[in-house]
């Protein structure tokens, strides 16, 4: 049972991190805050990569901040 658990988190980790990583027209990724602004109801603005490995990559290291 352990391993379909662990693999269920992985999978919610995934959904979750596509939808803060947006897709532009411009063909550019942008990162959002998982958390949305109450005042404004919107997720705030993380910055805008060049393709979706930089994009993963700055997500993991706000995460990282976050808990050190």
């Amino acid at each position: 049972m352990q391993p379909y658990f662990r693999r269920g988190l992985a999978s919610a980790f995934s959904r979750i991190l596509f939808r803060m990583i947006r897709k532009l027209k411009s063909g550019e990724y942008r990162l959002y805050s998982r958390k949305k602004d109450e005042a404004t109801g919107k997720r705030r603005n993380l910055g805008t990569f060049s393709n979706l490995e930089k994009a993963k990559q700055h997500e993991r290291e706000v995460q990282y901040f976050k808990k050190h």
